[in-house]
């Protein structure tokens, strides 16, 4: 068995493979660069060693500082973890002449696995479904509508090299074609420094569903279920379950059959994702055989009982799968949300800082794998995803459930993030009903997303929370009023809820055991022990377990419940009477600037002072995460002032140039 293991990785897959390794008895090292000095993943190892500075390109992606940090550790082996070079065959090469064991497929299967083009004439040798398409290397954007045009709209354009959703473009028509090889080839340029790009039918309603491969170096593979992965945005997975709610028994063996078929023929080992679409009719297509650990990997964990990186660990010590495929069963069902620092009412832009505040959720079948504290700061230079939250039930509607509470219950402050978009579509009935294809967030977000957007399965529950804090505020204004002589009061029990424009009159009491509620004719009986200042309202209302985050504001309170977020003001009948006439104060008009949409790289400036453009014309181009934002012109217009330059590092709405 192998001795000590360095993971060349960071974050919350640094911790997860820290914790099988540690269950096993294994010595482990962590690296890490300027930027991750305080990181949890340094904390639980039991070595750590600096590599460089914050930037990837200096730190955790230069091949020598990895192996001079085992050389001088002793580490015997190296779990890469994903990204960064996991699957980079010079990595594996240095490894072995160093004589350290490299925790994941061979060289052969990297290489072979890691080339798109590559990739799929193999499949097709091996006999697995392939998508219709151009495998040879687009030569420029020309060659790119030639060859469109004979594969038919729409069709996409992916590089070679890609990976993480960069380096791919949806094109439904010849102009879409040309700006998508210019968009596609620039990310793949910036993530990969391989510009190669290919070209393949894109199939309409598509859903994306991957088979897990596990493989040993004595000739044994299997298959562990499916997931699915289709609720994507931008390529990038949002949501991931196991197993899917689409396939068939008959499709799951004919996909995984042919996912072992595939490992075969490049002599597999350890770990492997294979990734297909399917359409509604359940045919399915090779996409791409990720030759590591996937982000996604709890969820087929949680339904087959198997620890994922403990048996690369034995697979990489050259011990035989403990297990064959009739071995392999799947029981349950098991959820998956991503946790990323983004704002999802600014089109997803990522955000940086510090986490003030942060608790993650607890209770039954809740699983979190996370590489961050309170405290802790959410860092430009990497990846925005702060967690991974799964949830496992006996059935997906409990896997569900158990994530929507969880989500809940979940208390970021300090950075902006996803989660009331999470639960946004956990509750979604579409979603529910498991009618999903990866174009689900585009279908029923279209204009972006928006909590107004959220169906309730009961409104009401804001309204009586924020009517009981305001209750509790009250009481204890009138308790503290009371030993003031000649100040003494009783708190008033009659209030208007007031949401937007919306008036909702309640009376509130104090019980024994919480509150009892008037609301439209409603009783609402409130059981909590939740006092004041504690950012989580956990309840039972009448009956239902809820769990609201609730925070005072200048205005009133701002709670947040099953993916909506809602500004609630509680006044008396005579304030919120005379607040119908409160004159609108509009917003300041900021069309004449163009503002940095998030904090990013200036990469492009295409305009200059006194330069006159037209509605649409691209302005700059702002990069964050290795992901290109194009800032276009809303009107026409003349550029007064340019306020940026190049290279320039800027905040999230820092103004770039202003209009006349």
């Amino acid at each position: 068995m192998l001795k000590k293991i360095l993971v060349a990785n960071r974050g919350e897959i640094a911790c997860r493979v820290f914790a099988t390794a540690k269950k096993m008895g294994i010595a482990t090292v962590a690296v890490y660069s300027d930027a991750d000095r305080d990181a949890l993943h340094v904390h639980m190892a039991d070595e750590a060693v600096h590599i460089g500075p914050a930037a990837s390109s200096e730190s955790y992606l230069v091949i020598e500082k990895i192996v001079q940090a085992c050389l001088d550790t002793g580490a015997d082996a190296v779990h890469p973890g994903y990204g960064f070079l996991s699957e980079n065959s010079k990595f594996h090469d240095a490894l072995d002449a160093a004589g350290i064991v490299f925790i994941g497929p061979g060289k052969k299967a990297i290489e072979s696995m890691g080339d798109k083009i590559t990739s799929k004439l193999i499949a097709q040798e091996a006999g697995v479904n392939c998508i219709p398409g151009y495998t040879d290397v687009v030569r420029d954007a020309e060659h790119a509508v030639e060859i469109s045009a004979g594969i038919g709209y729409p069709v996409m354009l992916k590089a070679s090299a890609g990976g993480g959703g960069k380096g791919m473009r949806v094109a439904m028509n010849e102009a879409e074609c040309r700006d998508g090889f210019e968009r596609a080839t620039n990310e793949a340029r910036s993530s990969f420094g391989d510009t190669r790009i290919f070209i393949e039918k894109y199939i309409q309603e598509p859903r994306h569903i991957e088979i897990q491969v596990m493989a040993d170096g004595h000739g044994n593979v299997i298959y562990l279920g499916e997931r699915e992965c289709s609720i994507q945005r931008r390529h990038q997975k949002v949501i991931e379950e196991a197993p899917s709610p689409f396939l068939d028994e008959a499709t799951r063996q004919k996909m995984g059959e042919q996912s072992c078929a595939l490992a075969r023929a490049v002599d597999y080992q350890s770990a492997g994702t294979v990734e297909f679409i399917a359409d509604a009719d359940m045919n399915f297509y090779f996409l791409e055989m990720n030759t590591r650990l996937q982000v996604e990997h709890p969820v087929t964990e949680l339904v087959t009982g198997q620890d994922l990186v403990e048996l690369m660990i034995r697979v990489a010590a050259g011990e035989k799968l403990p297990l064959t495929q009739s071995d392999v069963t799947l029981t349950g069902w098991a959820m998956e949300s991503r946790v990323y620092a983004e704002d999802p009412f600014r089109n997803f832009m990522p955000s940086t800082g510090r986490l003030v505040r942060y608790a993650e959720p607890q209770g039954d079948g809740v699983r979190v794998d996370s590489g961050v504290y309170e405290g802790g700061e959410v860092s430009m230079f990497y990846d925005p995803m702060i967690a991974k939250l799964i949830t496992y039930g006996d059935n997906r509607n409990q896997a569900v459930e158990r994530m929507v509470e969880a989500l809940d219950n979940y208390y970021i402050r300090g950075v902006n993030h996803n989660i009331s978009f999470l639960n946004a579509l956990m509750v979604h009935p579409r979603f529910v009903e498991g009618r999903l294809t990866t174009n689900f967030i585009a279908d029923e977000f279209p204009d972006g997303f928006n909590a107004d957007l959220v169906v309730q399965d009961d409104p009401a529950i804001a309204l009586v929370v924020a009517a009981a804090a305001h209750q509790l505020h009250q009481e204890r204004g009138s308790l503290l009023s009371g030993h003031l002589a000649g100040h003494e009061h009783a708190a008033e029990n009659s209030w208007v809820v007031m949401v937007a424009d919306q008036q909702s009159p309640v009376t509130v009491e104090l019980t024994d055991s919480g509150y009892w509620v008037g609301l439209n004719d409603q009783d609402y009986e409130i059981e909590t022990e939740w006092s004041l200042g504690q950012p989580l309202f956990q309840a039972s209302i009448n009956g239902k377990r809820v769990s609201v985050q609730i925070e005072t504001t200048a205005a009133g309170y701002k709670l947040f419940y099953r993916g909506a977020e809602i500004n609630a003001r509680v006044l008396s009948s005579r304030a919120a009477e005379l607040s119908s006439h409160m004159l609108y104060k509009p917003p300041a008009d900021m069309s004449k600037y163009l503002l940095s949409p998030m904090p990013g790289l200036l990469v492009k400036l295409a305009v200059m002072k006194g330069q006159e453009v037209k509605e649409g014309e691209e302005l700059a181009v702002v990069e964050a995460m290795k992901m290109e934002n194009s800032l276009r012109a809303i009107q026409d217009g003349i550029v007064a002032k340019v306020t940026a330059v190049e290279g320039d590092s800027l905040m999230v709405d820092e103004v770039i140039l202003e209009f006349e």
